[in-house]
């Protein structure tokens, strides 16, 4: 089986809201970013990474979450992240049922994650890191 196929399964199996809410994230991520690698850790968690984990999703009781590792470092200018605002390091996005996704605030999230990551592997390497993603300009 893939790992595709065992996050699959993995959403399958949350039979209420947070089954759906954890699809349109997945699909959300793979739209931001579609070079993104999806894969289990941490318990069977998903994760999806590039050049490094960028974002882990997890489904709890209450809430579905969404993990960035390196959260602390990137730009949230619309306040995605709600969860480990004092942490150095992660910030988490907590969403509950009844809450909107704001999908391009998150693909830009994701995006800015996926740039961070590639940026400090380049800065390991030899190789020169890419350029921030700026947006699209309307030509």
């Amino acid at each position: 089986m893939t790992v595709s196929e065992q996050i699959d399964e993995i959403i399958a199996g949350l039979t209420d809201w947070r089954g759906p809410v954890l699809a349109r994230v997945r699909k959300i991520i793979h739209e931001a970013d579609p070079g993104v690698t999806e894969e289990i850790k941490w318990r069977g968690a998903p994760v999806w990474s590039h050049d490094g984990d960028i974002c882990v999703g997890g489904a709890f009781k209450d809430k579905v979450e969404l993990t960035f590792p390196e959260g602390a470092r990137l730009p949230d200018p619309d306040r995605l992240f709600n969860n480990g605002l004092e942490g150095k390091e992660w910030r988490a996005i907590d969403i509950f049922e009844h809450d909107e996704i704001n999908e391009e605030s998150l693909k830009a999230l994701v995006r800015a994650a996926v740039d961070y990551r590639h940026n400090k592997a380049g800065a390991n390497s030899t190789t020169k890191p890419r350029a921030t993603r700026s947006k699209k300009s309307g030509c």
